[in-house]
């Protein structure tokens, strides 16, 4: 794979560009945004490709995505369930033409600026094959939401080798050489904020201020964030596993240093009656510890046990095309 020149001696030309849309439940926004989103487009280049995921909403998502259709040139691919945005990404990532210049990921509720794409086909075209947006302020979450979110940044900074960008989210521009490394990339359980950063490829930043959504109520909640985050970790860092292993091993020690005490007081004072305090609080202890490894333990396992199945991280029931596209 050839790597273009950085800096680049001239600016690169987009003549194709692909838009990736995830959308569940979201009726009530695409009638916006759909047409806001290709007018901005258009301005960079003169073919344009959009998907539009449909993760298996419950909503009129999927009507309203068909009337749009009579009237816009876009590709609609139909989940048979809700898989998760993560699915959804790699869906649209799948189907992106080869030929495509660069892929941009956003989604619908307008929380993602459209002023922003001009800025990231900017950097873009000045060589970067990475351009990703970055939230400065998360005031749209809870407070303990938003202090989860910093400890689990600063986590995984620490236990994994890769540096994944705090406050990056999905929004951000792919060249097409990124979303053939992303297509590479076979697993199940997917952490799409790991895998951009894991592929490597020139990055760069963008800050923006997330707009309040215009319609629907996000479904990203408190339950979904924690599983996102389990898989981030175990799906970038063994470090869970390999401390267990030094915690065994020090608590190993330990007993065998309080073993030794024992004798040694025993010679030097007689046998005196068990402490059944000290038997309860050591067992209970133990039994603690090894059910929390066992806990740790068993998420790796799962794990390889969904990749294992084989199974595939979505199914699609259907594909829509506009009349355009045909």
């Amino acid at each position: 794979m050839n790597q273009p020149e950085w800096p680049p001696t001239e600016p690169r030309m987009l003549q194709q560009l692909t838009c990736i849309v995830p959308v569940y439940n979201e009726a009530e926004n695409l009638l916006q945004f759909i047409p806001q989103l290709i007018s901005e487009c258009m301005k960079f280049t003169q073919k344009l490709d959009i998907i539009v995921v449909d993760d298996g909403s419950r909503d009129n998502t999927l009507m309203v995505l068909k009337q749009l259709q009579q009237r816009y040139a876009f590709k609609v691919l139909v989940f048979s369930r809700n898989f998760g945005k993560e699915a959804a990404l790699t869906a649209g990532l799948s189907h992106v033409d080869p030929k495509s210049d660069a892929t941009l990921l956003i989604d619908a509720d307008f929380q993602h600026p459209l002023s922003c794409i001009e800025q990231f086909i900017q950097e873009w075209q000045n060589g970067c094959e990475m351009v990703y947006g970055v939230r400065l302020h998360r005031k749209d979450r809870p407070v303990l939401l938003r202090m989860l979110s910093t400890f689990f940044y600063k986590l995984i900074d620490r236990i994994t080798p890769i540096e994944i960008p705090h406050d990056a989210g999905d929004f951000r521009l792919l060249d097409r050489d990124v979303v053939a490394a992303l297509n590479q990339l076979t697993e199940r359980e997917r952490f799409m904020k790991g895998l951009y950063a894991w592929v490597g490829f020139s990055k760069k930043a963008i800050g923006y201020l997330p707009e309040e959504r215009t319609q629907g109520q996000s479904s990203w909640g408190f339950k979904k964030l924690i599983e996102l985050a389990i898989t981030g970790i175990t799906s970038f860092s063994n470090l869970p596993l390999r401390m267990w292993s030094v915690i065994g091993a020090i608590i190993s020690s330990l007993s065998l240093l309080y073993a030794l005490l024992i004798i040694l007081d025993t010679l030097v004072n007689g046998v005196d009656l068990p402490g059944y305090a000290t038997i309860t609080v050591a067992i209970t202890f133990l039994g603690g510890i090894q059910l929390l490894s066992i806990g740790i333990l068993g998420e790796y396992i799962a794990r390889i046990f969904t990749e294992v199945k084989q199974r595939p991280p979505y199914i699609i029931s259907d594909i829509l095309t506009s009349r355009d596209e045909n």
